[in-house]
């Protein structure tokens, strides 16, 4: 019963998620066709093609907007989650939503599509899908702060973790979570009847069988101590007998940063702890993002790039591109390029200035490094001798936006929890350079910044450094 429930919902809510994409495509062809002419008649002097043109979107939104929410587990029971992890969901759908189908649109040639027609669908999109989560979470939590459509709960563990899990299924009643009870692991004097921190003691394990005949219990929770977690299979064996949800605390690594996720390898359980995003769409989007840009800078940047390598070669001797190994994801060492901003050899004279350091730690930066060229000064300082590492980007070594890869010689010196910075793939911009980048003097703070950008990462962040890197880029913030 509970599960056709559950599956009704989501199709509920998955039906109101594709009427709020369908239904922004009558609202922003209002606001660009009426609403915009007559605001502001001198940038939108016409208007757009008859509004059945515009029903062609229907068919792809459909198509693209029911792969995007299921793929992202959108319907999931959020009676626990949280809010802003339930609106980023939906936003991120509103945005590769939109990107999709305005590749659709230029795939297919709709030129009767207007493109400010389609930033203004997302804009209304995004509204339509957050304000109708946000009703429904409203709607729910104040039925089951009223006592209606919640869940039976057993706990079972007279631990620590046990009470504070009570507490808060109590402090959250818009949860809909019922605590009936508490089952001890094993017998402590007298049993059924008596109250433990506020809650009624249904028994011991022994009696858990008696427990769920008798009572309607939807869910049981174990909050054991890891040492009882090997006595505990006749109970799950029995919960799976009888249908009972069941589920295991797992905070036995209270200071452990990573999330948790279960998997499986050919049928064996794992639980899986990670630091890095695991969202395997966003990724990916975030893959094509990387082909996508470095493929356009790359073909924009070509001309100059060729005439500053003729410059390097006139003024100074050597080649005009720099090759080093550095270390990419996870310590995978790979072959960097860029344009040559010292004279040729520098690597073997860095003992020569290791005392003009202006950074703590195993790094070196100086902004009177003599090995600079005057060509190699006027290129670092606009970043300019970073471009050829859009190939390593196009080749999937590095990524636009990421921590900037290491010297093998630098890894070396890393302390632990230093290494975590490695976990993500480089990039050629990132947190630290749009925060000031050589002017932010101390090495812990360098990668504070990184494993900042690695436990808050989103598409949306690696878009925002993007943009915040071309002032910094313009202006030279922070280069040496």
């Amino acid at each position: 019963m509970m599960k056709q429930q559950a599956r009704t919902v989501a199709s509920l809510l998955y039906a109101a998620d594709l009427s709020s994409a369908l239904a922004a495509v009558p609202v922003a062809y209002a606001l660009r066709h009426v609403t915009l002419p007559w605001l502001f008649p001198k940038l939108f002097p016409l208007g757009l093609f008859d509004f059945s043109a515009y029903l062609t979107l229907a068919g792809p939104i459909v198509v693209i907007w029911s792969t995007l929410l299921w793929a992202g587990s959108a319907y999931r029971s959020w009676r626990t989650g949280n809010l802003r992890d339930e609106v980023a969901l939906v936003a991120r759908t509103a945005l590769f939503g939109t990107i999709l189908l305005t590749l659709v649109v230029f795939a297919a040639r709709w030129d009767f599509i207007s493109r400010p027609f389609l930033l203004i669908f997302f804009f209304v999109n995004l509204l339509l899908l957050v304000s109708e989560r946000v009703c429904v979470r409203l709607v729910a939590r104040g039925v089951r702060k009223r006592g209606f459509n919640y869940r039976s709960v057993v706990l079972v563990g007279d631990t620590p973790r046990a009470r504070t899990m009570a507490r808060l299924i109590h402090d959250h009643p818009w949860w809909g979570l019922r605590l009936l009870g508490l089952v001890r692991e094993r017998p402590a004097g007298s049993e059924r009847g008596t109250t433990l921190g506020g809650l009624p003691v249904l028994g011991t394990l022994d009696e858990l069988p008696v427990v769920l005949t008798t009572m309607p219990v939807d869910e049981v929770i174990l909050a054991v101590d890891r040492a009882d977690l090997g006595s505990l299979e006749e109970t799950f064996l029995l919960c799976e007998e009888m249908g009972v949800k069941t589920r295991l605390i797992l905070d036995f690594f209270p200071h452990v940063l990573a999330h948790v996720e279960l998997e499986e390898l050919d049928g064996t359980p794992l639980l899986t702890f990670s630091t890095t995003p695991g969202n395997e769409l966003a990724l990916l989007a975030k893959r094509s993002l990387d082909v996508f840009l470095a493929a356009v800078l790359g073909i924009a940047s070509a001309l100059p790039l060729l005439v500053t390598a003729l410059l390097i070669r006139l003024t100074s001797r050597g080649p005009a591109f720099f090759r080093q190994t550095r270390c990419g994801l996870n310590g995978r060492p790979f072959t960097l390029w860029k344009l040559r901003t010292m004279v040729d050899g520098a690597d073997a004279r860095l003992d020569e200035v290791a005392h003009l350091n202006e950074l703590d730690g195993p790094v070196f930066k100086s902004a009177s490094d003599p090995r600079i060229t005057p060509l190699g000064r006027f290129i670092r300082r606009f970043s300019f001798d970073e471009l050829p590492q859009l190939w390593n980007v196009l080749r999937g070594e590095m990524s636009l936006v990421g921590p900037r890869p290491p010297l093998p010689e630098e890894v070396s010196r890393y302390e632990h929890w230093q290494r975590r910075r490695l976990s993500m793939k480089p990039g050629v911009t990132g947190l630290w350079q749009v925060s000031g980048r050589n002017d932010i003097p101390s090495f812990d703070d360098w990668m504070n910044l990184d494993l900042a950008y690695i436990d808050n990462w989103s598409l949306a962040m690696d878009v925002k450094i993007l943009l915040r890197t071309i002032p910094a880029v313009l202006t030279g913030r922070g280069a040496r």
